[in-house]
């Protein structure tokens, strides 16, 4: 049964209901539009608006659905919508007193709900995943304080750093999703039930007494901007985005540093895939899906946008188009965070490897030049004079920490025995402790302040 029919004289066409159909996705909306629908009909019956014994015997009826949808034993199929098919179950399952239920209640201001209420527990969802994904990365820099590498500008080496400080880096990253996707939930958090098709109801419900019920911090203001507004979504998506994005730097790392090029990391057997003709290959799939899979998010976020843009108010099917957007963002960022932390967990480190090219590439240059900088030549001249020094290393293949004091005298008188050890790769990162630096005790305060906001972010 369509619940528009009684205005049409002819049955609709089957193609038009194909269509039309939003079932095979929203069917994902059960769990949230049954909760919404005993809140609804709960406050139905203690505003009287119908009989407190029929609210009971629908909200009794619903939770009978709910647990039927769970065990199995009632398949969601047959209808336009999950609203409808909800609808349609109940009205059979006891009669007209289930014909009630939608009193002071359009599909409009449903489905919003239902949506917003399904954001709000995936963004749950979603930081729950990042918080992990950021422990394992936690764990890798705890172990790897004393360790260096090569840091990269232009894929050049161009400073040695911490290797806890690389780890901690992409911490930082998933630390601002997080907090992308908080500050999303403040913004979904706000109820449009009650707001009807657009223009509100005559019934004296208690849109606050439904919003209590359903955990909801706010109740929207304006009943035409609440039934069409889907800035949630854009939202949520481009958090999804952003998120996919800092997977996708990081993979773009993992494949570089575990090729033979490079030889920095190992990913495991566990999660490496080989050649159908090659069979020396261990190829980094996960990580080339995940930053594949990147751009399939960035086209749902193209589509919610592009949808929104040219909507006049207030509700228009074309909404209809926010759940595939929205159900495809998380199930990609939700199965690539999954993967990709398993994958985190069980890579290995080749410390010496990475020792021995933050050595190389003259990646102290900078050193040399605050050391002249530190010995009173402005930095304009200590750069020129470094930089003279790098050019004469290249033509008489030597490097910084490999130069006899005289040479180094020989550019600048400024020069005196502590720049043989400045110019060392370890030296150098533990010079840096300025917050935020290399230098391990920057780095052990850095591992501090992330665990210390994530835990405040989980209210631990």
């Amino acid at each position: 049964m369509k619940l528009w029919e009684g205005r049409f004289t002819q049955p609709s066409a089957k193609s038009a209901d194909d269509f039309n159909q939003s079932l095979s996705f929203d069917y994902k909306l059960y769990w949230h539009d049954i909760l919404a629908s005993i809140a609804h009909v709960k406050m139905l019956g203690e505003t009287q608006i119908i009989p407190k014994e029929n609210a009971e015997k629908i909200s009794d009826a619903l939770v009978n659905i709910l647990a039927d949808i769970e065990k199995g034993t009632l398949q969601i199929e047959g209808a336009e919508d999950i609203h409808t098919f909800v609808e349609n179950e109940l009205v059979r399952r006891i009669g007209a007193v289930g014909k009630t239920m939608h009193t002071a209640r359009s599909r409009n201001d449903q489905v919003a709900t239902d949506l917003r209420l399904y954001a709000k527990d995936s963004i749950v969802n979603v930081c729950g995943h990042l918080r992990t994904l950021i422990n394992t990365l936690l764990d890798i820099a705890n172990n790897n304080v004393q360790y260096i590498m090569p840091g990269y500008t232009h894929l050049r080496r161009a400073q040695p750093v911490s290797v806890a400080q690389y780890f901690n880096a992409y911490s930082e990253m998933f630390l601002r999703d997080i907090e992308r996707f908080t500050d999303c939930y403040k913004r979904t958090d706000v109820m449009p039930l009650g707001s009807c098709a657009l223009a509100g109801t005559d019934f004296p419900i208690d849109r606050r007494m439904t919003a209590g019920m359903l955990s909801f911090s706010e109740i929207s203001q304006n009943s035409m901007d609440a039934v069409s507004d889907r800035d949630f979504v854009a939202e949520y998506i481009f958090c999804c985005s952003a998120a996919m994005m800092h997977l996708s730097r990081f993979c773009e790392d993992l494949i570089l540093y575990s090729s033979d090029e490079f030889g920095f990391i190992e990913i495991s057997d566990d999660y490496s895939t080989g050649s159908s003709i090659m069979p020396q290959k261990k190829n980094p799939d996960i990580p080339e899906l995940v930053r594949g899979k990147t751009g399939s998010v960035y086209c749902d976020l193209t589509a919610i946008l592009t949808v929104l843009k040219g909507i006049p108010l207030s509700y228009d099917k074309d909404l209809q188009e926010d759940k595939e957007a929205f159900f495809d963002a998380e199930d990609t960022l939700l199965g690539c965070l999954s993967i990709f932390t398993e994958m985190l967990q069980h890579i290995s480190l080749d410390t010496r490897k990475m020792r021995l090219a933050a050595s190389g590439g003259f990646s102290t240059a900078t050193d040399v030049a605050d050391y002249l900088v530190q010995k009173g030549m402005p930095f304009r001249d200590a750069h020129a004079v470094t930089g003279q020094i790098v050019r004469y290393c290249i033509e008489n293949n030597k490097t910084l920490d490999r130069l006899d004091l005289f040479v180094y005298q020989s550019f600048s008188s400024l020069f005196d025995e502590e720049i043989l050890t400045r110019v060392r790769a370890n030296k150098s990162v533990e010079a840096r402790k300025v917050i935020g630096g290399s230098a391990r005790s920057a780095v052990r305060e850095n591992i501090r302040s992330i665990t210390k906001r994530l835990n405040r972010m989980f209210k631990e």
